[in-house]
């Protein structure tokens, strides 16, 4: 057995633990689906459209807080790049100052030298001069000091616009780290809302009722994976991990049954991108913190080349990352309160995917 066929299958033998999966070798389907709610669900005081009503309503609560989580994450991440611009651009403005300093002590050395030789003209100094070759000799000296003046000025020059570009350009960074700060925490407030607007929402259901939220939720899922698989979809996958990329999944089904938490990269709270770009960290390959840069910058891969290690971006908006684990399961970070679990590959609505170690 191949080494990425048994990082899968350490997987899903962990989720099988608990009942979650089908048995070891065969492809990635949720429970099955509970009997027709209309009959079961009527004599409740909810009816099975409020509740599909408050799912709906719940998934683009989740969803936004999703986009607002990604638009937080990019924030932090560039403010990082953008404070240790900084830091370098202070070394350098610290490094020119003690450079020009430096150039100013030598250009006043030479001008008291200069003047120290006499201000006579060279004409004078010839007529004075008992040796015409100790003249010719001197000129020659006068003639090289006026080359290194002239050399140490146009170095005082360039020191000093190097520190007026650095300064610019640290002016700069500090704007973008204060337009950065600004849209973290607008992102914040935003995220913030959702999640508040959700268990406010969740909070008014009944224990009974949120059971079955739960299992629509399964149903909903456990539908799409069905056409996901029905589509003949896993008959054309069948790619092998790389070395990376059987680290990086061994990295992720650790993680199984910790929390979801937005901006989050471990090691006991996760959000989707937090998950998979530290995974990937620790197989030795950095790559963006945020799925929707994921999207961007990794390369894209046909789904029927797709192997365990490789990333399913999903949305229209690239706003949820999971890792592709092998058999037609991922595991991921789904939202808040919920934990890091394995789920159908085709259980969400897929964009595309990409390979970290292209």
């Amino acid at each position: 057995m191949g080494s990425g066929k048994r990082s899968v299958l350490v997987a899903l033998t962990v989720v099988c633990a608990v009942g979650v999966l089908a048995a070891p070798g065969t492809a990635f389907a949720a429970p099955s689906p509970t009997p027709s709610p209309s009959a079961s669900l009527s004599r409740t005081a909810v009816s099975y459209k409020d509740l599909e009503a408050v799912r709906q309503k719940l998934e683009k609560l989740y969803h936004a807080a999703a986009v607002a989580t990604d638009e937080y994450n990019a924030a932090e991440e560039a403010a990082e790049k953008q404070s240790a611009e900084i830091v370098a651009l202070a070394k350098k403005i610290v490094e020119g100052k003690e450079k020009l300093a430096e150039l100013k002590k030598r250009a006043g050395a030479a001008a008291a030298a200069q003047y120290r030789s006499g201000g006579l003209p060279d004409e004078a100094r010839l007529m004075l001069s008992d040796d015409p070759q100790e003249f010719l000799d001197g000129t020659r000296r006068v003639l090289q000091g006026e080359r290194a003046a002239k050399g140490l000025l146009a170095e005082m020059t360039r020191t000093q616009q190097d520190l007026e570009l650095y300064a610019k350009d640290a002016s700069a960074q500090w704007q973008k780290l204060e337009a950065g700060r600004k849209a973290k925490a607008t992102a914040k407030k935003k995220i913030k809302q959702q999640i508040a607007a959700a268990e406010q929402l969740e909070s008014r259901l009944e224990k009974e009722e949120k059971e079955r939220l739960a299992k629509l939720e399964q149903e909903v899922a456990y539908k799409a994976q069905t056409a996901w698989l029905d589509s003949g979809i896993l008959k054309d996958i069948d790619g092998k991990a790389s070395e990376q990329g059987r680290k990086a999944v061994e990295y992720a089904t650790a993680q199984l049954g910790k929390p979801y938490e937005w901006g989050a990269e471990g090691p006991k709270t996760y959000d989707c991108s937090g998950l998979t770009s530290q995974a990937w960290a620790s197989a030795g390959r950095g790559i963006p913190r945020t799925s929707q840069e994921q999207w961007k910058q990794l390369e894209r891969i046909d789904i029927k080349d797709m192997r365990p290690g490789d990333l399913i971006i999903y949305h229209d908006d690239a706003s949820h990352v999971a890792m592709y684990i092998g058999d037609g399961a991922i595991i991921h970070a789904p939202r808040p309160g919920r934990t890091v679990t394995v789920a159908g590959a085709g259980s969400m609505s897929i964009l595309g995917v990409v390979r970290p170690d292209a």
